[in-house]
């Protein structure tokens, strides 16, 4: 199967239902794909072809819509860029996938200025302006005759890029429908009528949750910003009864003066995932909108393969910590420990999280020797330092190369992550290691304070780490701040930026005792 041909029998099926809300516009599944039809039809005209790569910038709204079911019913490939990135991402990776067209909102216009001359491939720039509509009612509604194969190109996303210039993830017709598949696998189901909100770009991970709400007949309600109030409101507002936050979106959400006395009685799945959830802003969480909390783990090279909700997320079990898991590993994926060696740990023991699933990569996108590093005997490689428990719960550590390594102990920062922000004080926190005299490293904590004059002192959270973990594993140092951590595009706290300013000088970011 492929998507164009499920998406046109939902929009059989459900018709006059809403497809589509941004704002005060809503569409119907008629409405919603006769405009994908007609913007399918313009690509077309400019002389594109199937599998066309087109690069796309765009905040969340009724033309994001228009370009997924464009892209889906002229089987282009949606190539998204990240409105976070600088311009030199951006030309990296239109230029890698090749793409021919870029399709750019009017508000990030200055944000490809010559981008044309800088892409060889790109010959066409297509601005969605206040001529957009207008434009797009002059396009043919006749759906284009093509042939669309399931193993064709969908979309290539691209990886964040902490490691290097990112890295172009294909995924075909066939993997983009596991993936939704598998990613509501156990979630409760969608009803035609259910509505799905997008708080971050549906180019990222909400995006995974567009289709399939679609496919079920229900609607996607896209926001183009992030607000917590506002937030909360269209929720409430909407009766939604999906929806995708990362962490920190979460714990702005929680944290929120009118979040508590709301009616959330619409809300079926509320999933975070794509960072570390801190336990205090789980269980707040959980106070507010109730057991409807779901976690997820999966990577853009291989998703999803681990999920859980309330009732394992929040239950008491021997022998394991289901409020530090990430997920139990879902029913169509597979997961192992493995050692440096690339062979399988036992149980318990901390190792590279390796996985495999329906909606797993091929690839890299014509980087055949990354491909390699990552994929070995067809398990996907994450990064990321976990173990499994007797129970099933996966635990994430941490990434393998934000190991602090102090006086000859291993120091995951994920560790004393959990502990800060337990206090009352902290909204945010990094840590990450820093150089030693005595010890090697480190850990040193930056800290974001409700307040601009906290009454919270660096030695209290050094005591209050002491105390949980070991005063071996207590930060060495706390930086206080009322600014907000700097985040990579997907919303994940970029440690590096924190800890490059410590290692000034040095030829290695390792410091040994």
């Amino acid at each position: 199967m492929d998507v164009r041909t499920l998406m046109q029998q939902a929009v059989i099926n459900h018709a006059d239902r809403e497809c589509v809300v941004h704002g005060d516009r809503r569409l119907t599944f008629t409405q919603a794909w006769d405009r994908g039809i007609r913007l399918a039809n313009a690509l077309v005209a400019l002389g594109l072809e199937s599998g066309d790569r087109v690069g796309v910038l765009e905040d969340n709204s009724i033309g994001a819509a228009d370009f997924y079911h464009g892209a889906a019913i002229a089987n282009l490939v949606r190539v998204p860029l990240y409105p976070r990135n600088g311009m030199e991402a951006h030309v990296h990776m239109l230029s890698h996938t090749g793409c021919k067209a870029l399709v750019v909102s009017d508000n990030y216009l200055h944000e490809v200025e010559g981008i044309v001359d800088a892409v060889p491939s790109l010959e066409h720039l297509l601005i969605r302006d206040d001529g957009y509509e207008q434009w797009l009612s002059d396009q043919s509604d006749d759906l284009p005759e093509i042939d669309i194969h399931p193993d064709d190109n969908f979309i290539i996303r691209h990886t964040g890029g902490t490691t290097g210039p990112s890295k172009g993830v294909a995924y075909t017709h066939r993997g983009w429908l596991a993936a939704g598949r598998d990613w509501f696998y156990t979630f409760p189901p969608v009803e035609p009528g259910d509505k799905c909100l997008h708080l971050g770009p549906i180019s990222h991970g909400s995006g995974y949750q567009y289709l399939p709400t679609m496919l079920a007949g229900g609607c996607n309600v896209m926001m183009d910003h992030f607000n917590a109030e506002e937030t909360l409101d269209v929720m409430e507002q909407e009766r939604i009864g999906y929806l995708f936050m990362v962490p920190t979106m979460l714990n702005a959400v929680v944290r929120d003066n009118t979040a508590r006395g709301r009616d959330f009685s619409g809300l079926k799945c509320l999933l975070s995932a794509a960072a570390p959830i801190a336990d205090a802003t789980a269980l707040a969480a959980r106070e507010v909108f109730g057991e409807v909390l779901y976690q997820g783990y999966g990577q853009t090279e291989v998703l999803p393969v681990a999920m859980m909700g309330p009732k394992h997320w929040f239950a008491e079990v021997d022998g394991s910590e289901p409020l530090r898991a990430c997920g139990m590993p879902l029913p169509f994926a597979q997961i192992e420990i493995w050692d440096e060696e690339n062979q399988p740990l036992p149980r318990g023991e901390v190792g590279e999280i390796v996985a495999k699933s329906d909606g797993q990569m091929s690839g890299f996108w014509e980087n055949p020797e990354a491909t390699a590093e990552r994929i070995v005997r067809g398990w996907v490689k994450t990064g990321d330092m976990g173990r499994l428990d007797d129970n099933g719960y996966l635990y994430i550590v941490d990434r393998a190369d934000d190991m602090i390594i102090s006086g000859g102990y291993n120091i995951w920062p994920m560790e004393l992550e959990n502990v800060i922000s337990d206090h009352a004080e902290i909204v945010e926190v990094a840590v990450f290691g820093v150089p030693h005299e005595k010890w090697g490293e480190t850990p040193h904590a930056v800290c974001v304070t409700t307040t601009e004059s906290p009454g919270v002192t660096e030695d209290e959270i050094m005591e209050l780490c002491s105390e949980r973990l070991g005063s071996y594993k207590k930060p060495g140092g706390v930086t206080f701040t009322s600014d907000p951590l700097p985040k990579s595009p997907v919303g994940k706290i970029r440690r590096k930026d924190l800890r490059e300013p410590f290692w000034e000088g040095r030829d290695r970011r390792v410091a040994g005792s």
